[in-house]
């Protein structure tokens, strides 16, 4: 085994081809070509004298050997960081890179924020992941994620922006049709119009206004909010949706509440980053810009109200004249 100790530019090339699970976009991030970070990668497994990655045509593996390393080469990444991010702080100049993961947000005033961010801090390399899924705040390299949820990994810090309710609602013609639940046995048979589960899998149970779960039979499934009030709209099923989103349906009697004390919870919307004991300037910066906000930046748009169709009358049938005797 090479006594040398290890060259951080390695661990550097190791940890970010982990994280991008790609070499050629672990590369580009670090602005090398992909041969100097294959280069560096071989180098590292020789000094060590044993295999970190196992490489397919389609993916990247860890051996054991390389998962213990990772989090060793984490420790110390983050540690030069911090040294970095002091020197950079005292200096005032905020620099480097920012890995930021939200869900979509379709004409929301936060596009016009993460525009501004960007030209307020210039020497700072944006990266934005619109999804619905989760992103892993603690392997993949992203530094911090937008989500609406109450539930927060292990080693996550969350800084709460704002908050909705979330409501079963459905159409009117709907529960003419199938009937109006008024007991969690009524749902049994009802057509269900689910989410993801962390965006991936299709979920099982709704909320309860006591914190609790029910199981729930899906009969659509859609990781699309704005998808699943416009169905429960059209007479689909009954949804659960943050109920700025079906205000004005509700008002308009398009859309009425079910089992209102029994369905719905609080959703709230907060910033998650991990926890460090010094975030770097450009992470904290953005933290910081993101809790400033209003919460209008993050309310979802309402619905537009339904174009309803004239209902012309129909001609009164012309009287028959009698025929004069």
């Amino acid at each position: 085994m090479n006594p040398e100790p290890l060259e951080t530019a390695e661990l550097l090339a190791f940890a970010r081809t982990v994280e991008s699970q790609s070499l050629s976009r672990a590369a580009t991030e670090l602005r090398v070509p992909r041969a100097t970070l294959s280069r560096r990668l071989a180098r590292l497994e020789a000094r060590l004298g044993v295999r970190l990655l196992k490489r397919t045509t389609r993916r990247l593996t860890l051996t054991d050997a390389g998962q213990t390393l990772y989090a060793h080469a984490r420790t110390v990444l983050d540690a030069v960081a911090r040294a970095e991010a002091s020197v950079r702080g005292a200096e005032g100049g905020i620099r480097g890179d920012l890995k930021v993961s939200m869900p979509p947000l379709r004409d929301s005033p936060f596009q016009d924020f993460v525009v501004d961010f960007a030209r307020e801090h210039p020497e700072v390399r944006l990266f934005v992941q619109s999804t619905t899924q989760y992103v892993d705040l603690t392997g993949s390299g992203y530094d911090v994620a937008l989500r609406a949820s109450t539930r927060l990994e292990p080693g996550l810090l969350a800084k709460q922006i704002s908050k909705t309710e979330l409501v079963a609602v459905a159409s009117p013609t709907y529960l003419a049709e199938h009937g109006t639940p008024t007991s969690l046995a009524d749902l049994r048979g009802q057509r269900c119009l689910m989410m993801f589960a962390r965006g991936e899998v299709p979920e099982t149970h709704w909320p309860l206004r006591d914190g609790k779960r029910h199981r729930v039979d899906g009969a659509f499934f859609s990781n699309d909010v704005v998808l699943l009030a416009h169905a429960a709209r059209r007479g689909l099923g009954i949804a659960i949706v943050p109920r700025l989103l079906v205000a004005d349906a509700l008002e308009s009697g398009e859309l009425v509440s079910v089992m209102p004390r029994r369905l719905g919870a609080e959703a709230r919307f907060s910033i998650v980053f991990a926890e460090r004991e010094l975030l770097p300037p450009q992470v904290r910066a953005f933290i910081d810009a993101v809790s400033r906000l209003p919460r209008t930046h993050f309310e979802p748009t309402p619905l537009p109200a339904q174009k309803r169709a004239a209902v012309r009358e129909r001609p009164p049938k012309p009287r028959r004249r009698r025929s004069a005797p």
